[in-house]
């Protein structure tokens, strides 16, 4: 074999071992970008659990307050209605894939949040109902609750960083960009505007 029969079966050689490291690299990276994708997905699970608990409770507790104050149509219609909206737009099992549909859920849950404290300031005013066993059991939930929102989010702002990260990096970026919206960037809780200034919660 002369000088260029072995040079071209060098280059040869060395295009196959090339195009063998960036195709590991590309399955390496697609594999990376899917189990990320699950990651959020599945801490998205967790999100909606805690928020259909506290939709869940919302029926009880206006029940158990109408029996001390009736004549509050206006706090337990918001509530309802806030309740509804929660209901309408529910994500499913997947994460929002746009920062948009993320505004859309946030904003329906934090409308139920208001109302929610709303309602409980009512509450204020009939010391009776505070005092009973069913309203004292649904508050301790319903706190319960609140505080596993605001850690299921943090878990999901958390694993939509790292799948953010692992996406915007390079060579990464040009593979998620390839995909389409299969792999596209993932949105965030965002902070209700006041959230830096610590609730009241007092019953």
């Amino acid at each position: 074999m002369g000088l260029g029969g072995k040079i071209a079966l060098g280059c040869g050689g060395l295009v196959v071992v090339l195009l063998v490291v960036i195709g590991m690299g590309t399955m390496g990276a697609y594999n990376s970008l899917n189990s990320l994708s699950q990651a959020v997905d599945a801490q998205w699970g967790q999100v909606e659990n805690v928020y259909q608990r506290r939709a869940d409770l919302v029926p009880n507790l206006v029940e158990t307050v109408k029996g001390a104050a009736a004549f509050e149509k206006d706090t337990f219609l918001a509530v309802t209605e806030a309740r509804a909206k929660v209901g309408q737009v529910s994500m499913g099992s997947q994460a929002p894939a746009s920062p948009e549909a993320m505004a859309r859920f946030q904003q329906a849950q934090d409308g139920l949040g208001s109302a929610l404290s709303r309602l409980l300031v009512v509450v204020e005013k009939y010391p009776d109902l505070k005092a009973t066993q069913n309203f004292r059991d649904l508050q301790a939930q319903l706190e319960g609750t609140e505080n596993r929102i605001a850690v299921e989010r943090m878990r999901f702002n958390q694993a939509a960083q790292a799948f953010n990260t692992r996406r915007n990096s390079f060579p990464t970026v040009l593979l998620a960009g390839f995909f389409g919206e299969r792999f596209r960037e993932r949105p965030y809780f965002k902070a209700q505007a006041g959230a830096e200034t610590a609730p009241k919660v007092a019953f």
